[in-house]
């Protein structure tokens, strides 16, 4: 994975919901956004493998990236227990992980695997927060286990609870806090959901009828791919 030299200063900076092996909804919102791969920073909440057919190209296309930041995602975990180990656990084949095995006929690529070995479990940027997961309102995120990380809900949850009853202060010290994880359309929509100052971003991609979504993080603009299942059905 590049480092970042100065992420402050790039051009534009994006992040960008679980892709799940969507690679042709990725070259959509690149092309919608006109996203530069050799300078605009991008975010990546994690998930990039399972459920659709092209994790291999997802990965290929995130190496090419001259500015990326890459977090874990807990099918990312999944797959790379298989890439190093050989490991396949049921509830992996079961949620997608028979797709990843498959886009791989010919072993895994050295550079995917180190791909995925160097993801971050978080990252921070000017007092902004991203996770795959979450982690519980209250606690220190340089505090938690990989696993709270990768699987949280309780921040989500809190999150929607509280501008359902019109108590959205803030949950954490950040300004804003940026997620992936839980499907927006779960909860009815396509679009990115704002609730106190956590940003859902994974509008479904990894699932028939949702959508990828790729954000400017200095406009709040966001561009999104068509429906995934109508790019691969």
């Amino acid at each position: 994975m590049p480092v970042i030299p100065d992420p402050l200063h790039l051009p534009r900076r994006f992040v960008i919901g679980d892709i799940h092996g969507a690679y042709r909804a990725l070259s959509q919102v690149f092309d919608r956004a006109s996203f530069d791969p050799a300078a605009d920073l991008l975010i990546c909440l994690g998930d990039i493998c399972d459920r659709w057919t092209e994790t291999n190209k997802v990965m290929d296309a995130l190496l090419e990236l001259q500015n990326l930041v890459l977090l874990l995602g807990n099918h990312d975990y999944w797959a790379l227990e298989w890439f190093r180990h050989g490991k396949a656990s049921v509830i992996w084949l079961a949620q997608g992980g028979v797709q990843t095995m498959d886009a791989y006929p010919d072993g895994v690529p050295e550079s995917h695997i180190e791909l995925l070995s160097k993801a971050l479990l978080y990252y921070e940027l000017e007092n902004r927060l991203f996770v795959h997961g979450g982690y519980p309102p209250g606690s220190v995120i340089h505090e938690q286990k990989a696993e709270t990380l990768l699987w949280d809900r309780k921040l989500v949850r809190t999150a929607l609870d509280r501008e359902e009853y019109g108590a959205g202060e803030r949950l954490t010290p950040y300004d804003a806090v940026y997620v992936g994880h839980t499907p927006t359309i779960n909860l009815g929509t396509t679009k990115p959901i704002r609730a106190c100052e956590v940003i859902m971003m994974d509008t479904g991609a990894g699932w028939p009828g949702g959508v990828l979504t790729m954000m400017n993080l200095d406009t709040g603009v966001y561009y999104q791919s068509d429906p995934t299942d109508d790019l691969y059905l």
